[in-house]
């Protein structure tokens, strides 16, 4: 009996360290290795891809994402027509995490000194979900020459936010569950979560291997994001007092059935309170309309570059 019950803790301790070990930080940055260069802003380096020739571009990814968000699809359209610059948020992707790195204006204000060191003045700036908030919190310290938020949370919602981010809002259980995320969350529950977010639309083919998704297990990037998400309704609270002070064009992006970031609470009050914000509500689309409906994304975006 004793051999059996060795035997079995032995099968049990080499699954959870090949666990470990599948799912360690230099196995996955191996996988997924940086697109693009760095740049040092107060001593953290960000990372950033730039291609492409024309009027400047700026692109901010959303939640649980890094800037391969945009390789494969839109940024790859735009290149011909924008320089374009993606950046990986704070704490995200190959970007370091910086102090107060929970926030929409320190991230805003971290990636608008990256942008100025590389001598992008005049742009537009795009982004989408979580990465609309920063690019609004970025619109009210310093105005670009136009802002595009697709899928983005720009006003308070009611309810609470999933378990997941509420537990991890307790200190010593979010050290526990993030070290468990870490090593142990399925690859199919990934899969399922990024059909949610696409749904109704399919996801495009190897979706899930080019953007790099893996990069979100790394424990540094889980800490990250979940700061980030918990402190988000907060910031919005704090901000949206300032939104009448924008006076830049605005392009809202929104499909009618995002359920992640509904229409209804987010953009179509948005564009109600500012009179500048051209709103496309995009029927049947889901959250990734920028993946769903490109060559429309890519249109509307033409038009705020050139009103006229």
């Amino acid at each position: 009996m004793i051999w059996l019950k060795l035997a079995l803790s032995l099968i049990l301790f080499g699954f959870i360290a090949l666990l470990i070990w599948r799912r360690a930080p230099f196995r996955i940055n191996r996988r997924f290795p940086p697109l693009g260069r760095f740049i040092t802003v107060n001593g953290s380096r960000v990372h950033y891809h730039q291609t492409g020739t024309g009027p400047d571009l700026i692109l901010l990814h959303g939640a649980s994402g890094n800037l391969r968000e945009w390789e494969f699809g839109l940024r790859a359209a735009l290149a011909g027509s924008y320089r374009v610059t993606a950046f990986d948020r704070p704490g995200q992707g190959y970007s370091d995490v910086i102090s107060g790195n929970a926030h929409l204006g320190t991230n805003a204000a971290h990636l608008r000194a990256a942008a100025e060191a590389l001598g992008i003045k005049d742009f537009i700036l795009l982004g989408h979900s979580y990465g609309g908030s920063v690019a609004l919190a970025w619109a009210l310290q310093s105005a670009p020459r136009g802002l595009m938020l697709i899928s983005s949370p720009s006003l308070p919602w009611p309810g609470k936010l999933d378990p997941w981010y509420r537990m991890n809002e307790i200190p010593f259980v979010s050290n526990i569950l993030v070290r468990l995320a870490a090593v142990s969350v399925p690859m199919y529950y990934i899969e399922i979560a990024v059909r949610h977010v696409f749904a109704p639309a399919s996801v495009p083919p190897d979706y899930l291997r080019r953007m790099g998704l893996a990069l979100t297990l790394r424990p540094k990037s889980i800490r990250a994001n979940v700061a980030q998400v918990n402190a988000l309704l907060g910031d919005i609270h704090r901000q949206m007092a300032n939104y009448p002070n924008l006076t830049l064009p605005i392009a809202l992006v929104h499909g009618d059935r995002d359920a992640i970031v509904p229409a209804a609470i987010h953009s179509i009050p948005l564009a109600a309170l500012l009179p500048q914000a051209n709103l496309t509500l995009i029927p049947d689309a889901g959250h990734m309309p920028h993946h769903s409906h490109m060559d429309l994304v890519i249109a509307i975006l033409a038009r705020l570059c050139n009103p006229s």
